[in-house]
């Protein structure tokens, strides 16, 4: 089913985040792109998505499309890449100096010839920019930290 809503999305442009099953026969489907997502996009995606579910056979009661929201969850090496710079909270499989929780910015992953190797600057205990670094299968959970500022005079 993965495979065929990824491929379905691709198709219009669109990056799958995730899936989610929930009771009742809900599929919930999280749609990124570069741009953003917007309810036009979700709507574009969920009518496409709906015929191609239908073709291949996937059952459910009820579709929802939407964006990953402003905490979006990272789950491939890709999005480690494309939100570097930016916070994230990221949660280990096995604790790392006695803890598993972490959160500060996103270090792109390494280039020279570390495969898979990330990074994550965050405040350690003594006020010090500590570095923390892991592979994707160390992550049991890792999600951007939102930043709005309502006292921006933009408009």
């Amino acid at each position: 089913m993965q495979q065929v809503i990824e491929t379905a999305l691709a198709g219009l442009g669109y990056e799958l985040v995730d899936i989610e099953r929930a009771p009742g026969g809900l599929l919930r489907v999280f749609i990124d792109a570069q741009a953003g997502i917007t309810i036009d996009d979700c709507e574009r995606a969920s009518h496409q998505l709906s015929h191609v579910l239908t073709v291949e056979n996937v059952g459910y009661d009820r579709l929802e499309v939407s964006s990953p929201g402003l905490d979006r969850p990272l789950k491939r090496l890709g999005d480690f890449t494309r939100f570097a710079g930016q916070e994230a909270s990221v949660k280990l499989r096995l604790p790392v100096d006695g803890r598993k929780q972490f959160q500060g910015v996103l270090r792109a992953p390494a280039e020279d010839g570390a495969e898979g190797k990330l990074g994550l600057i965050f405040e350690g205990k003594d006020g010090s920019e500590q570095v923390l670094e892991f592979v994707l299968a160390d992550v049991d959970k890792a999600r951007l930290v939102p930043r709005i500022d309502f006292r921006s005079n933009k408009r």
